[in-house]
């Protein structure tokens, strides 16, 4: 039984399907680079790509922290880089619903804040992991806190 999940999802079109550092294909994990894919994949990008601002970062953190206290769910870490974010938390969800929750509560925020007419601000879906003991959840809030 799982003790906590670990989130991870990236900014939109800084993480393309063919990318060098090797990209996630639904349902068949890990996949190589792909040089043409990443090239296909660019050219049907909507909007450019986007790397968040310090205080766009600011709005993702303090958003998951406000939405686990709303939601009363352990969060154990967040880290919002400029273009990721890691949340380790343990609430009472099916796991990608949280992540979905995360993602759509910063867009608003995000968009909010902004006073853009950005459309696109994560790629879809995202990473999730279950967490099922003690030593796993230190390391992987050790990951998130200090090995970015």
């Amino acid at each position: 039984m799982a003790i906590a999940f670990f989130h991870t999802w990236t900014t939109y079109g800084t993480w393309l399907p063919g990318d060098a550092r090797g990209w996630f294909l639904s349902r068949r994990g890990l996949q190589p680079a792909d040089i043409h894919r990443e090239l296909s994949s660019a050219m049907h990008m909507t909007e450019k790509a986007l790397r968040l601002t310090d205080a766009e970062r600011a709005i993702v953190e303090q958003t998951i922290t406000d939405h686990c206290k709303i939601r009363n769910w352990e969060l154990f870490a967040v880290n919002c880089r400029t273009n990721h974010v890691h949340v380790v938390v343990a609430a009472n969800r099916e796991l990608p619903v949280v992540r979905e929750e995360f993602k759509a509560w910063c867009t608003r925020k995000l968009k909010a804040a902004a006073g853009v007419a950005r459309k696109k601000w994560w790629t879809e879906r995202g990473w999730d992991e279950y967490i099922d003991d003690d030593e796993g959840l230190t390391a992987t809030i050790d990951y998130v806190q200090f090995r970015q």
